[in-house]
């Protein structure tokens, strides 16, 4: 039952963290992982947080404001800090805490590292299988 699983049970484990210094070519260029459509911005610093760059901030921000990917770094539009849930959280708590924030998907982090992506997609379509 959905009321049983975790956020583990239907997160994506294949992530791509990036550096914030990278253009948007190239953090695009070492994107493995499309089908989570979200980089990770790797922290600063121990004591930094992470930041995301969604497909939808890239369109957005750099594409419709017809700015050169060349040109435009991911710290310039990224968002930061971000939204995360733990692995551990139930997928009913966090598709609640997904809708009311307006997200898609997030982060999941666990002991300040992260180790996932979680989406409503994830959560609608394996979290309800049995």
């Amino acid at each position: 039952m959905i009321k049983d699983k975790t956020v583990a049970d239907v997160m994506w484990k294949e992530v791509d963290i990036i550096d914030s210094k990278l253009t948007i070519t190239q953090a695009l260029e070492t994107m493995q992982h499309k089908r989570t459509k979200m980089l990770i911005v790797d922290k600063g610093h121990p004591e930094d947080e992470y930041g995301v760059v969604l497909i939808a901030d890239i369109a957005s921000k750099v594409i419709a404001e017809n700015k050169s990917c060349d040109r435009v770094n991911v710290y310039e539009i990224m968002n930061k800090p971000i939204i995360s849930v733990t692995s551990s959280m139930s997928v009913k708590n966090c598709s609640t805490l997904l809708t009311r924030f307006g997200l898609s998907r997030c982060p999941v982090i666990d002991h300040g590292e992260v180790v996932g992506v979680v989406s409503l997609t994830n959560i609608v379509l394996n979290g309800l299988r049995v």
